[in-house]
């Protein structure tokens, strides 16, 4: 067990009052200095970071891009013909969506996806200023909105899912102020997945409203439950884009290539959005069509578009995929190892499971969330600190449970599952 008092002069050093205000980064930054100074390794749950190897086939093609002298060329703001044809290829192949090239548009990152949708939803009505979360989510995505003064909503889904999903989701919308509509599932951080009957509560509510839905994929494909492997073999990942035109969908190379360093990523727009007239962009940009507004007025002003290299990188790894040649879901299945491993251990000890799938167990992947009777999640987290785990609260992704934590298995390895195990028994011994 780890000195309370270096701890907790450490923490003292943030200048905040309540450890669950400290975003995931600051969190990371704390751990380190435990670290350091106690010499004592940490169970590292706090961080969504990668914990698998980087597409060989993506490095090899970055290298000889810039064996190429693509460094010194800027890239198209719209992304290269190869990747953009690739991630249309991969739509149809993974989603069963029939979309463009012209549809589809790399990114630095979802980070930057999800910026420049939740923008340029925002600017297209002044009447309808509100985004809409449904949480627990991602908290960079508030932060986003926060930065450039947009205002927003949210509602736990903990208590609504399935048909409490509509009408929960209709007393929002109902007010038309509401102009888009964002989330993510595989869920970050409680690793729940909607359901077909809740995506198409949502694409129909959205078409109903017409509201914009920002679906974020950044864990495609990971819900093991099915295997979504196989190119134009069903199942596909399900998809919000089955039940609305409305829809602007984010995908991620950071977890399901293993590529987070090169920040790239993938947007993909509806032909009706990318198409559609807002005249109140005119307000902010030259020009009112969505799609041109998000390319020209948005990510041209903010990165002047995404890497050359690394957009040869996605475009060669989503071709090998896309032909068939690997199957990036099943490389991805040790995230699940783990997370069966470590949720029995939590189970084991006496913690218990926040959020779950109402219809099935909750998959085992990237995350899921625990919670100790009696505890709340910064007395928790805190204390967890004690024993060399750490992890983050639910707090700061919108989560309404005063008592939960994300846990992510990422960092945690194999071989540290027995000193996990003796340090959930020092725990529940003290506890």
């Amino acid at each position: 067990m780890i000195k309370k008092e270096l701890v907790d002069s450490l923490f003292t050093e943030f200048g905040e009052p309540d450890i669950t205000g400290l975003s995931i980064r600051e969190v990371g930054k704390l751990v380190s200095q435990i670290e350091e100074q106690s010499g004592v390794e940490f169970i590292h749950m706090e961080m969504g970071i990668p914990g698998l190897p980087a597409s060989a086939i993506a490095i090899a093609a970055e290298k000889e891009a810039l064996d190429k002298g693509l460094a010194t060329q800027y890239p198209h703001i719209e992304g290269i013909p190869f990747a953009k044809t690739e991630i249309a290829r991969f739509a149809k192949l993974f989603i069963n969506l029939d979309v463009t090239p012209l549809n589809c548009i790399p990114t630095v990152g979802g980070m930057q996806g999800s910026f420049a949708a939740l923008l340029a939803a925002a600017r297209t009505n002044p009447e309808k200023p509100y985004t809409l979360f449904i949480d627990p989510g991602f908290p960079v995505n508030k932060s986003q909105l926060q930065i450039i003064g947009v205002p927003f909503k949210h509602f736990d889904i903990l208590n609504f899912r399935g048909e409490k999903l509509k009408e929960k989701l209709e007393s929002f919308l109902a007010e038309e102020n509401v102009c888009s509509i964002c989330y993510s599932s595989p869920n970050n951080p409680s690793w729940i997945s909607l359901t077909e009957r809740e995506l198409q509560i949502i694409g129909e509510l959205t078409t109903k409203y017409d509201v914009i839905v920002v679906e974020d994929l950044a864990y495609f494909g990971m819900d093991f439950r099915q295997h979504y492997g196989q190119p134009g073999i069903a199942p596909f990942q399900p998809s919000v884009s089955r039940y609305t035109d409305n829809y602007i969908l984010l995908l991620s190379a950071s977890k399901i290539f293993s590529y987070a360093g090169q920040r790239i990523g993938m947007m993909i727009i509806s032909e009706k959005l990318r198409t559609r007239h807002y005249p109140n962009l005119k307000n902010y940009f030259s020009n009112d069509i969505l799609g041109h507004f998000i390319s020209y007025g948005v990510l041209y002003v903010t990165t002047a578009g995404t890497s050359h290299t690394a957009q040869y990188a996605l475009a060669a790894m989503l071709k090998a995929v896309n032909d068939g040649e690997i199957d990036f879901i099943t490389g991805l299945h040790a995230y699940g190892e783990k997370a069966k491993i470590m949720k029995a251990l939590f189970l084991k000890y006496g913690f218990y499971i926040v959020y779950n799938d109402e219809d099935r167990p909750l998959a085992d992947g990237f995350y899921f969330t625990i919670a100790f009777p009696g505890m709340t999640s910064g007395e928790l987290m805190k204390e967890f600190l004690y024993y060399g785990i750490s992890a983050i609260s639910l707090a700061i992704t919108g989560s309404e449970n005063p008592n939960g934590l994300r846990a992510c298995v990422s960092f945690v390895r194999m071989n540290q599952m027995d000193v996990l195990e003796e340090r959930l028994t020092q725990f529940k011994l003290a506890h």
